[in-house]
């Protein structure tokens, strides 16, 4: 998550102080960088929400926490007409034919119709590569069975789709439907009647918020509301410069791709802007993608991208640096979840302060000054994650001074291998010092050392 910019002052860069969810806003002078905190949004099952999908269409299936009273139905048939709706809803986005994706929505719900048709014109913008939706398992709710009648099928979906030219991988997001049979017919009733037990990060995607306006540019693509042309053409210039400057930077080169997503809507993925702190002084977060959903084959699922979400409030103030931070996220978030904080957030400041095209050189030599004085002298270690946002003001500058440290001495390509390590596995402490040890001979205590050693010398 990027913390909003203070006004710059006069030279002399002052890294400091930080407020906001899990960091604030900084006074920029001299050099001036923003320093962004990460917000890769993990999402947890919620809900008695079940996700696996059923092992067959004959397979009773329901909610963990509610046990079905519904009247007999032939489960293969109910099944089989509701994969029939789900593979020419698909196909429609594919082919671009409106009226068949919207063949099966109720006529007599208005407002369903209307946001049906409006999520059609959004997914047509993306340009998959692949997409496909799958039934997962029955929702049972007596309250929506009393609703909408004895034959009311809730059920969650998993919609698998690839952006072509974005995504590395098909990913995978979250829906929940509410069937109804009608002369023999399954019709949609709703689109929204799970939306609370759903998984958050996966869920809530940028094309399902509203009528939205779609840019590309090489390896970029960036998502606004229908009437803001003018936006995204600025920030499709910031981004491109930013996924060039961290494909450029990132040891090895990174090909990824960015997606940037600025709408008025303050909840998207996994970002959430109406917390007082986001919404205050927060510019960006990077959210998790994934290739299996939460709760699939792992509680947090398997994470293979991520997208960029900005403040709607704060928007006008993202620059191409602040999306070379997000970026980074995004280029390393195949790599794991499990890096200490010092390391994700140093390693995303690091290639942010970096020469960029379109934005001027930073005086990182006074700047590197200045942590070791302000920040290095009082520190007893380096920032621990249970401590990193609750005294963010220190725990950026001096993650970014221990990566900074890893780079002069072990190079990018150790950097990068040690970073990938971790991330896999460096689920506790002992693995940590384990890894680091292994890569540059030190753990992380003695490398808060040799920053000390370095600044004395």
């Amino acid at each position: 998550m990027s913390p909003t910019p203070q006004a710059a002052g006069p030279a002399g860069p002052d890294p400091g102080p930080f407020r906001g969810r899990h960091s604030a806003a900084r006074k920029r002078r001299g050099i001036g960088p923003v320093l962004v905190a990460f917000a890769l949004v993990a999402a947890a099952v919620g809900g008695g929400l079940a996700l696996h999908r059923s092992g067959g269409p004959e397979t009773p299936s329901v909610a963990a926490d509610a046990a079905p009273r519904t009247p007999e139905v032939d489960r293969a048939a109910r099944a089989a007409g509701v994969d029939a709706v789900l593979a020419a809803r698909a196909e429609a986005v594919r082919l671009n034919k409106p009226e068949q994706f919207v063949a099966a929505v109720d006529p007599g719900n208005r407002a369903l119709l209307a946001r049906q048709r409006t999520l059609f014109a959004n997914l047509r913008q993306f340009g998959f590569a692949g997409l496909r939706y799958e039934r997962l398992q029955e929702q049972y709710d007596q309250a929506l069975t009393d609703k909408y009648g004895p034959s009311t099928f809730v059920v969650a979906i998993a919609m698998t789709y690839q952006i072509r030219g974005i995504d590395p991988v098909p990913a995978r997001t979250m829906l929940g439907y509410t069937f109804v049979q009608r002369a023999g017919a399954w019709i949609l009733v709703s689109d929204t009647d799970l939306d609370r037990r759903l998984p958050r990060g996966s869920h809530q995607e940028a094309w399902d918020v509203g009528a939205v306006l779609v840019k590309r540019a090489p390896r970029v693509l960036v998502v606004v509301e229908r009437d803001q042309a003018k936006l995204a053409t600025s920030l499709l210039t910031k981004a491109g410069s930013a996924v060039r400057a961290v494909g450029k930077s990132w040891p090895g080169g990174w090909r990824g791709a960015g997606v940037v997503i600025a709408l008025d809507d303050k909840i998207v993925r996994g970002a959430d802007y109406t917390l007082p702190k986001n919404a205050e002084d927060a510019l960006a977060m990077a959210t998790w993608v994934y290739r299996s959903l939460p709760g699939e084959v792992s509680g947090v699922g398997e994470r293979t991208d991520s997208y960029v979400v900005l403040n709607p409030r704060n928007r006008d103030r993202v620059d191409a640096r602040t999306l070379a931070h997000e970026f980074t996220h995004v280029a390393t978030a195949p790599y794991g979840s499990f890096a200490p904080r010092w390391l994700v957030e140093g390693t995303a400041t690091y290639l942010e302060f970096l020469p960029m095209d379109g934005a001027r050189d930073l005086a990182i030599g006074t700047y590197r000054q200045t942590v070791r004085t302000k920040y290095l002298a009082t520190a007893k270690a380096l920032p621990s994650d249970s401590v990193f946002f609750r005294d963010s003001a220190t725990s950026y500058p001096l993650s970014w001074l221990a990566v900074d440290l890893l780079f002069d001495r072990f190079g990018g390509t150790e950097v990068v291998t040690l970073y990938q390590e971790m991330a896999a596995l460096g689920s506790t402490q002992k693995e940590r010092d384990r890894i680091m040890l292994e890569h540059v001979g030190m753990t992380e205590a003695g490398l808060f050392q040799a920053v000390k050693a370095a600044a004395a010398a």
